[in-house]
């Protein structure tokens, strides 16, 4: 390729259609391509407009003699039969200025000369395309009901975060409503996505993906894959966060900054059961063996009765122990109803005497099962009942055939918690809470809004309060910690 024919290619316009080129568009340009002439490019979900710059020498020098503006030149034969046949909602401006390349000009920086063209072209374009929910080939769609996301969520390396069942039971707890960005390929197939929830809220508008979830990897292959489907997000000018364990790309994205990390376990379960017990610790085999001796048993709670009597040792471990608010107790409802009574989780339960004394909350998603909340009364941990409810958990996840068993998210500063999880054999990796943010530095607003959330807090958290009004302050506020 010659110095002429790269010029031209580095400034072609490229305009987005929707999805693939129509059929006429196709036979049009099939058409064009038979005569002879410059080929059409069609091979991918663009249309390349390469308006060449008319006139002579003479008029050229001309201009730049007497410091006249380029006149605007009417569009070319190929870009008039693009245009033509393109979607009238995806359109050229009807003002010809648009087409043509700028004339190079001595005297005038050539980026400064073409933004005054391009830069008002590409904004109609965008929110043209936004209006349609289409840019270039990405959709935007419903991850709780469209059939491309659950396509791809069952062909990438997904996780129960991904799951629509997941984003109804954030939908449905705090009425946000989840939104999914899907890259197509020619043949209009799911190849890459990104899942997200735009929140409004009094600290202001943020994206994140997702709320409330331990990580939520982009499903992307490669760097073109993440740059498209996160430009769009980040040309809104809004916070974005996103939350990243098993995919690196976003880590190399310059524009976000590391707010926190934090550690993740798993365990396989591929071997049979006595390999898996002697990779435990012997403190694990001690606690499972006392807890057995104690006579304590584990069985499946029934009803949504025994659900409520977890929650309440849920919200007590968050608030003597952590000084935390807990999640509200519809959120725990709706895990019910998406996953428990649909046979895709189960709430374990511990018993002493006739009385619930632990729980561990399980999912499973694909071939994994996920450890996802735990509580205990703190006047029967002598017993040791969450031991045997991880070991009980490990034996129903090998039943079911599953492959692993996900212990979740345990914040760097929970060094006991590390250790718990460690004992059982895990492998162990970091999970990168990423944030991209228009503005350096949070607003004056914002920071005296998460200063007056912490204080509220720990006001509703103080061991004088009630518990049925720390609960009642957690329906309020949890919905504020994104």
């Amino acid at each position: 390729m010659n110095g002429r024919s790269r010029a031209l290619w580095r400034n072609s316009w490229t305009i987005p259609t929707a999805g693939r080129p129509s059929e006429p568009l196709a036979a049009a340009v099939s058409k064009h391509n038979s005569r002879g002439s410059t080929p059409f490019r069609t091979s991918s979900p663009y249309i390349r407009l390469c308006c060449q710059p008319r006139g002579s020498l003479r008029s050229r020098l001309r201009e730049r003699k007497f410091r006249k503006r380029p006149q605007p030149q009417r569009p070319c034969n190929r870009c008039c039969l693009a245009l033509s046949l393109m979607p009238a909602k995806i359109r050229w401006p009807v003002n010809p200025a648009t087409c043509f390349q700028k004339q190079r000009n001595p005297r005038r920086s050539r980026l400064s000369a073409e933004r005054k063209i391009r830069k008002p072209f590409r904004q109609f374009i965008s929110q043209e395309a936004g209006k349609l929910n289409v840019v270039a080939n990405v959709v935007c769609v419903d991850p709780r009901t469209d059939s491309l996301w659950c396509q791809l969520v069952q062909q990438a390396p997904s996780s129960v975060f991904h799951s629509p069942e997941w984003m109804k039971v954030l939908s449905e707890t705090y009425g946000w409503e989840p939104s999914a960005s899907i890259l197509l390929d020619e043949q209009g197939q799911p190849q890459a996505g990104l899942p997200f929830f735009r929140i409004s809220d009094i600290l202001g508008e943020r994206i994140v993906a997702l709320p409330f979830s331990d990580y939520c990897d982009p499903l992307v292959n490669n760097e073109e894959s993440w740059r498209i489907l996160i430009d769009q997000l980040i040309a809104e000018r809004h916070p974005v966060s996103v939350r990243c364990l098993h995919n690196n790309l976003p880590l190399g994205d310059a524009r976000f900054t590391l707010a926190k990390q934090a550690k993740w376990h798993r365990l396989g379960l591929q071997p049979d059961l006595e390999a898996l017990w002697k990779a435990m610790h012997d403190s694990t085999h001690r606690a499972i063996r006392k807890s057995e001796r104690e006579g304590l048993t584990v069985r499946m709670a029934q009803s949504e009765q025994e659900l409520r009597v977890f929650f309440e040792m849920h919200l007590r471990v968050r608030k003597y122990k952590y000084g935390l608010l807990a999640q509200p107790y519809n959120f725990f409802q709706n895990i019910w109803r998406n996953f428990v009574e649909p046979g895709h989780g189960f709430l374990m339960l511990a018993i002493h005497n006739g009385k619930i004394v632990a729980g561990d909350f399980f999912l499973e998603w694909k071939d994994t099962l996920y450890y996802k909340f735990n509580a205990s009364l703190p006047d029967d941990l002598s017993h040791r009942p969450n031991d045997l409810l991880i070991w009980q958990g490990i034996q129903e996840g090998k039943k079911r055939g599953l492959a692993y068993l996900d212990f979740g998210l345990s914040d760097i500063d929970q060094d006991g918690l590390i250790r718990y999880k460690r004992k059982f054999g895990t492998e162990e990796k970091t999970i990168s809470f990423l944030r991209h943010s228009p503005n350096v530095s949070p607003t004056p607003a914002e920071k005296e809004m998460r200063g007056l959330l912490s204080k509220l807090t720990n006001r509703f958290t103080d061991q004088l309060v009630p518990d049925l009004v720390t609960e009642r302050a957690g329906e309020d506020l949890y919905r504020l910690f994104t």
